[in-house]
């Protein structure tokens, strides 16, 4: 895979794809993780003397021109980063667009309106794609893969562009490669996975294939209910997938098989309702009341999964431990993020946070980023890479 290294970037317009999907609240950022992670490769290609074109979407327009999903906002946050002036594009590959893009100096950067505003960018019509591509790519001489969160998407600016123009990986995508390399090739042991998040369904391909790999997998969050549902515990009004229970209960008898260690809560947080204020109780995980839903593990559950982690040597870590986002049934996703910043200091352990609702807690939980080896920017990329699936974005660039 080319790097940055690889490319003669002076006086040249390199079109950047960039991961810049963060939330918004009205125009408002309400976590700029990701414009943070981008900014060093745009500075370096600016710092070289490029002309530099980001492209980026937000949310899901589906084709459409939407105000709410506008990348305006995002332009404004990545100038205050950059220290300069960032340029907007009112379009994609528009006049706006072109227009933007000629008027660039070298050491200048613009960034492009929502690439989800077009049709062409998630097509799965591949000539429909690949008009699209022609155009996008029309606006620049080279290619940087910097949008590690959207590499496992078949979409115009990930695939098909790079395949029109010299390209190279940024050095998020580098980085991120690299730390996924580790959790797959000659590992450090003891290895333990930490799986949480809402669905079973989301995690299955993930799961069979971390089964051949790791030493112990904790389950938490509100896919844990389905595997104590498979044990044949009861389990009230928690999240379950009734149609997954064979699935569980099959990666249950592989772990058996295989000698790998399966750790589910032993206590949950049980609650007469979803609200932040919900009446709630600790109730051990084998006896749920009818009447309530487990929305976080309990205090026992924190510390049986922090002894578990306790010699780990490689940890990943995806999904929180319960509804974070209520201070209530928070602890349990703390007690887990704590667990792992003891091993990655002295304990001298490669841990890392998978992205998406793992790395906003840790960002909400105002926990240290730098004290876990690697936070990364692209959960879905991260568990399909995990899962043995080849990413179209990652491939394109290697081609």
């Amino acid at each position: 895979m080319r790097t940055l290294d690889d490319l003669d970037v002076k006086g040249r317009r390199v079109l950047v794809r960039a991961d810049l999907n963060v939330p918004l609240d009205g125009e408002t950022i309400t976590d700029d993780g990701r414009i943070r992670a981008s900014v060093p490769t745009i500075r370096t290609l600016l710092d070289r003397g490029a002309k530099v074109v980001v492209c980026a979407h937000l949310g899901r327009p589906k084709g459409r021109v939407n105000p709410e999903f506008s990348l305006r906002p995002v332009a404004r946050r990545l100038g205050e980063l950059l220290g300069q002036d960032v340029a907007f594009a009112a379009d994609v590959v528009g006049d706006s667009a072109r227009g933007t893009v000629d008027a660039l100096q070298d050491g200048e950067v613009a960034l492009l309106e929502n690439l989800r505003y077009e049709p062409g960018e998630e097509s799965k019509d591949d000539a429909e794609r690949g008009a699209f591509a022609h155009k996008l790519a029309g606006l620049a001489e080279l290619y940087v893969g910097d949008g590690f969160g959207a590499v496992h998407r078949k979409h115009a600016s990930v695939y098909d562009v790079p395949r029109l123009l010299p390209h190279a990986a940024g050095g998020l995508v580098e980085a991120e490669v690299a730390v996924l390399r580790r959790l797959t090739e000659d590992t450090e042991r003891p290895y333990v996975v930490v799986l949480g998040g809402a669905k079973v369904s989301d995690k299955l391909g993930v799961i069979a294939n971390l089964l051949t790999k790791v030493d112990r997998l904790l389950v938490g969050g509100g896919m844990a209910y389905t595997f104590l549902k498979a044990q044949g515990h009861e389990v009230g009004r928690s999240l379950l997938q009734e149609d997954q229970l064979d699935q569980v209960r099959g990666f249950l008898d592989d772990a058996e098989r295989r000698g790998v260690e399966i750790v589910l809560p032993v206590d949950v947080l049980a609650a007469v309702t979803f609200a932040a204020d919900a009446e709630h109780d600790v109730v051990a995980a084998t006896a749920i009341p009818a009447d309530r839903e487990g929305l976080d593990i309990g205090p026992k559950t924190r510390e049986l999964f922090a002894a578990k982690l306790a010699d780990a040597r490689t940890v990943f870590w995806n999904g929180p431990m319960g509804v974070f986002e209520f201070d209530a049934f928070s602890g349990g996703t703390r007690a887990v993020a704590e667990a792992l910043l003891a091993r990655t200091g002295d304990g001298g352990a490669f841990t890392v946070v998978g992205g998406g609702d793992s790395a906003a807690a840790v960002r909400r939980l105002e926990l240290p980023e730098d004290g876990f080896s690697h936070i990364s920017t692209g959960g879905g990329a991260s568990l399909e890479y995990l899962e043995g699936k080849t990413l179209p974005g990652l491939a394109a660039l290697e081609d």
